[in-house]
């Protein structure tokens, strides 16, 4: 009997639950959805609100601009969906999140789903981290007026991973950050388009000078244009192996 194919399942919590799919309804990610290869599940964190006007957010203790998140509003609504998906990662979007990397989204994919906080206003009441076990995560170094575009970007990524949503399963092997470079550049026809040509190397049929290229290109484009992954990279190729340490020491 085959195993029971697992349903990633999206839990957003957000003041905007009609974000969501949004436009993860379209395209792979979409046909996905539709065959239940995954699931969205948005919560309305305003249904935990207690008082008649459905507050969500106050003034900031201490004074200053803006409004803040209740942690006692997002306790109740972290607490209904942690009850109601069991075993889901808790996170949440903020900037002083650990920037997203593609080796995390790799394990959040190969997982059930995710429990996904969306701040708004001034971001959330600190003690919301306390007293729950979230792992808060960034995709970069930019404000955006809400983390559902953040929990967009980052279930896009997972999505795409999934079983069977893309069409083979090498298909993102060669993509950037997979191997900790950018991905070398691509080409089509016509073989001239104003006055540029493709690259004759990929014109040769020779495929492992072709291969030889495409590495070559991409470690250029890394060093040049990320010289932060750069140097990631070349200190993960340099570092032993583990054993090899373990002998030196002996």
């Amino acid at each position: 009997m085959a195993a029971a194919v697992m349903t990633f399942t999206a839990v957003p919590l957000t003041l905007y639950p009609d974000m969501f799919p949004g436009p993860l309804g379209h395209s792979m990610a979409g046909r996905a959805l539709e065959s239940g290869t995954w699931a969205c599940a948005p919560v309305q964190i305003r249904d935990f609100a207690t008082d008649r006007h459905r507050t969500v957010d106050d003034t900031p203790a201490g004074g200053g601009a803006g409004m803040v998140l209740k942690a006692d509003v997002l306790g109740a609504a972290i607490d209904h969906a942690m009850a109601a998906h069991p075993g889901l990662p808790l996170l949440a979007m903020t900037p002083r999140g650990a920037p997203v990397t593609q080796k995390r989204v790799r394990d959040l994919a190969a997982g059930p789903g995710a429990i996904i906080l969306c701040g708004r206003f001034e971001g959330f009441d600190e003690r919301i981290f306390d007293a729950r076990p979230i792992e808060q995560l960034s995709m970069g170094d930019i404000i955006l007026s809400g983390g559902e575009m953040g929990a967009l970007m980052l279930l896009d990524a997972c999505i795409r991973l999934l079983p069977g949503v893309m069409g083979a399963a090498s298909s993102g092997d060669d993509e950037s950050f997979e191997n900790g470079l950018l991905e070398y550049p691509h080409y089509t026809r016509p073989v001239e388009w104003e006055g540029r040509t493709i690259p004759e190397v990929l014109r040769s049929g020779d495929h492992a000078k072709i291969a030889a290229w495409r590495k070559q290109q991409a470690q250029d484009h890394t060093r040049l244009r990320r010289p932060d992954l750069w140097e990631r990279h070349e200190d993960a190729r340099d570092r032993p192996a583990s054993g090899a340490r373990q002998k030196k020491k002996d």
